[in-house]
């Protein structure tokens, strides 16, 4: 069974098709259909960590040449 795409890619495709100009529009806060604080923080759970930012590998330092 295929996986369904998650809170967090459901909102990144609707706002890549509001840019493009389909006319639609974020839901507000609070409102029918829009996502609670606690599907927000279940979404958390499960998102991916994102990558460290660091020094490449591989490559010497070079102050202690």
């Amino acid at each position: 069974m295929a996986k369904k795409p998650g809170l967090y890619a459901n909102i990144h495709a609707k706002r890549k098709r509001i840019k493009a100009g389909s006319g639609e529009k974020m839901r507000k806060v609070g409102s029918k259909g829009a996502p609670t604080a606690a599907q927000f923080k279940a979404a958390a759970k499960t998102a991916k960590k994102p990558k460290k930012k660091g020094k490449k590998s591989g490559k010497k330092s070079s102050w202690r040449t």
